[in-house]
This record gives C-alpha cells, sequence and structure tokens, in this order.
C-alpha cells in the first residue's frame, strides 16, 4: 500500500509531500493522537526503505538520513546572505528575489510591486548606459565626460546637429511621452514585460526559456547599476573609465581606490 500527505514540519517549517509504502499484507495505523513527527519515524523505523520525503525544486540541495534509514530531500531558497532571516513577503515567486530587504520597504504589497518595477527598468537603461559609456571610449569616439562640455555633439564620430541643452530637451519630452502611454498599461505583468513589438524574436513564447531571461536580465541589469555607480565614483579621477583601468592593470599597486583621496570617506591616518 501507498500513501501519501503534506507534512509540516514545526521545527524546520518546511511543507514536504511524505510518501510511505508498506508491505500489501501489513497496514500501519500510527495513532492519530501521536505528533506527526512521531508518526513519520514509528512508519520510516518499521520500514526502513519506504519512505521518501521531497519537495519542490529550488536552488541548493541536501539530504538528511537517520539510523533508521529514512531519507528525505530538501531544498531551500536561494539567500543573499547565508544564515540572514528572509522576510515573510519575499517567498521565492518574484524575479530575482534572495530575501534582500533589510530595510523593510516591501512589506507593503503595493509598495513591493512598485519597488520591482521601478528596479527592472532602471536596470534596463542601467545596462544601455554602461554600454554605451564602454563602448564609445574603446572604439576612439571619446569619452563620457568630454560630451557635455563638447562644442559639437557626435554619436559614434557623425556630427549631431543640435546642442546640448537641445539633446536633453528631446530626450525629456520623449521619455515623458513613453512612460505617460506606458502608465496607462494596468496590467502589472505587462508594465515590465509588454511583449508584442518589444520581443521581436519571440523569446517569450516558451515559459522555461520565459522565465530564464527574466532572471538573466535582472541580473546583468542589478550588475550593470553598480557598474554606473562606479563610472561616476572615477569621475573624480578625471579620467574616463577605460583609462581607470589601464592605469590600475599597469600599476595596481599605486593606481587604486585606496589612494585616491576623493573616493575615501576619510583622510589618509
Amino acid at each position: 500500500q501507498v500513501s501519501s500527505g503534506l507534512r509540516r514540519c514545526s521545527m524546520c517549517q518546511v511543507t514536504c509531500v511524505v510518501v510511505v509504502s508498506t508491505p500489501s499484507t501489513f497496514t500501519f495505523h500510527p495513532p492519530t493522537t501521536l505528533p506527526v513527527h512521531a508518526q513519520i519515524t514509528m512508519s520510516a523505523a518499521a520500514f526502513s526503505t519506504s519512505f521518501v520525503g521531497r519537495v519542490a525544486p529550488i536552488r541548493s540541495q541536501r539530504l538528511a538520513s537517520n539510523n533508521t534509514g529514512a531519507k528525505c530531500s530538501m531544498k531551500a531558497l536561494p539567500s543573499w546572505c547565508p544564515g540572514a532571516p528572509r522576510p515573510a513577503y519575499l517567498d521565492g515567486s518574484m524575479t530575482g528575489d534572495y530575501g534582500f530587504d533589510p530595510l523593510g520597504l516591501g512589506a507593503d504589497p503595493a509598495s513591493l510591486a512598485r519597488f520591482q518595477e521601478a528596479e527592472l527598468i532602471s536596470s534596463r537603461w542601467a545596462m544601455l548606459g554602461a554600454a554605451g559609456v564602454i563602448a564609445v571610449e574603446a572604439l576612439g569616439y571619446g569619452t563620457w565626460l568630454d560630451a557635455p562640455t563638447a562644442t559639437t555633439q557626435t554619436y559614434f564620430g557623425a556630427e549631431v546637429p543640435f546642442d546640448i541643452a537641445t539633446l536633453c530637451g528631446i530626450e525629456f519630452v520623449a521619455m515623458a511621452y513613453l512612460e505617460a502611454k506606458r502608465n496607462e498599461e494596468t496590467d502589472p505583468v505587462k508594465r515590465c514585460y509588454p511583449g508584442g513589438a518589444f520581443d521581436p524574436m519571440g523569446m517569450s513564447k516558451d515559459p522555461n526559456n520565459f522565465a530564464k531571461m527574466k532572471a538573466k536580465e535582472i541580473a546583468n541589469g542589478r550588475l550593470a547599476m553598480l557598474a554606473m555607480l562606479g563610472f561616476y565614483a572615477q569621475t573624480s579621477t578625471g579620467t574616463s573609465p577605460l583609462a581607470n583601468l589601464a592605469a590600475h592593470v599597469a600599476d595596481p599597486w599605486h593606481a587604486n581606490v585606496s589612494l585616491n583621496h576623493a573616493a575615501l570617506p576619510f583622510p589618509y591616518l
């Protein structure tokens, strides 16, 4: 006979699907007054090779056993810091959820949805910005530090017939219009992942592939936001990111953040 059911461990608070199989000639009925742990232990002791506990796969896997031969396979949610407490509202259902919210900013569901959307949009702009900062300098078209002060604006070497003030005005109007149109969408999923013309290769049609692409997007977006923060900090050196990198590679002991007075929050002791 095979019996199964959901069991929630009172010690580790993990819900498992418990499957206990017994010989067809014998039926084991533990008293209903016994705790769940006692029932499972008694069943496993009587039939040491027939108890298997499973939970849905998430990330890392653990395999535990005791002297009765019982085995239980459990998988835990990923965490930004091993051992750090995970807020109850971060249950792993969101893309890129590692339980990081030390200030509790996402405790309110409406705020959590808004922060998730803002992070995604900012990530996309940061990826475009970081790629532009590096590509323009790497291709020899100047640096992002020179662009605001240049008398003639260029785009990958091609002259643009507008000054910097006019370009900023055009960008402001265009962004205001696009954001206004995006805010007309009431579906929270389509606000972030509109699909259609924004997915010309149809990469979102396969649910499994779509989930992987969303995880990669937010991971790279977070890295890009940190990269842009680093680019802003590097302006204190008066040189561009790739120039800073070249100087550090050439002389890492003398060209680093510890010797940059503007980067340190305190003077040398």
